[in-house]
Order: structure tokens, then sequence, then C-alpha cells
């Protein structure tokens, strides 16, 4: 299993992991993170975590804010926020203060929303 750390650089954007990329193991960085591609196994980050449409997420993830539009299984924990925006499929467990679904998402699983 690969790990991979990334640091803030100037931008909005600190990564990409884009179509047509498949990634296996431990993913944390600072910034925010789009994924594009397939990927599988652990993310952690204090920052953001977008899953654009198309994408294929099977992990656990740890982040402030989350927002997925691809296909996510595991659980996610976010300290602020989760977005969920069609097409996006979730199969899982949502812990966070603020989850928005809107309206033409798949949603298989549970939220607990703790308070903050």
């Amino acid at each position: 299993m690969e790990e991979i750390a990334l640091t803030r650089t100037s931008g909005n954007v600190t990564a990409i992991l884009d179509q047509g990329a498949s990634f296996e193991g431990k993913l944390t960085f600072e910034g925010t993170v789009q994924i594009g591609g397939n990927f599988r196994g652990e993310i952690f980050t204090k920052d953001t975590l977008v899953i654009n449409s198309g994408s294929k997420v099977i992990a656990e993830i740890e982040a402030e804010t989350i927002i997925i539009s691809g296909y996510v299984e595991g659980n996610l924990f976010a300290r602020k926020k989760v977005i969920m925006n069609p097409p996006a499929v979730f199969k899982g467990t949502v812990t966070t203060p603020s989850l928005k679904i809107e309206e033409g998402v798949v949603f298989e699983g549970a939220s607990h929303m703790p308070k903050t």
C-alpha cells in the first residue's frame, strides 16, 4: 500500500487525481484535492476534498469539508460539512455537523450529526 503526502501550494487546488488515474493507499494533504479517477484506501486532511463526477472512491475519509459528485463507498467524517451533488452515489456512514444532499443523489447508509 502506497502513502502519499501533499502540502499546500499557491492557488486553490493542491493536487488532482484525474480521470484515468488510479491510486491505492493512504492520502494525506493540506489545501484542496480533487479526485476524478479511482482511489481506494484512506484519506486524511484538515482541509477540503472534492470527489468529481465519474470518479470511484472506496475509502475511510476524514476532512474538514467533503464535496461529492462521484461514487463514494465508505465512512466519512467531516468536521465542518459534507455536500453531495448529483450524480453522486454514496454508500456508507456520514458523521458531520452539516449535511447537504441535493435532489438526484443516491444515498444508501446512515448519517450522524453531532452538535457543534
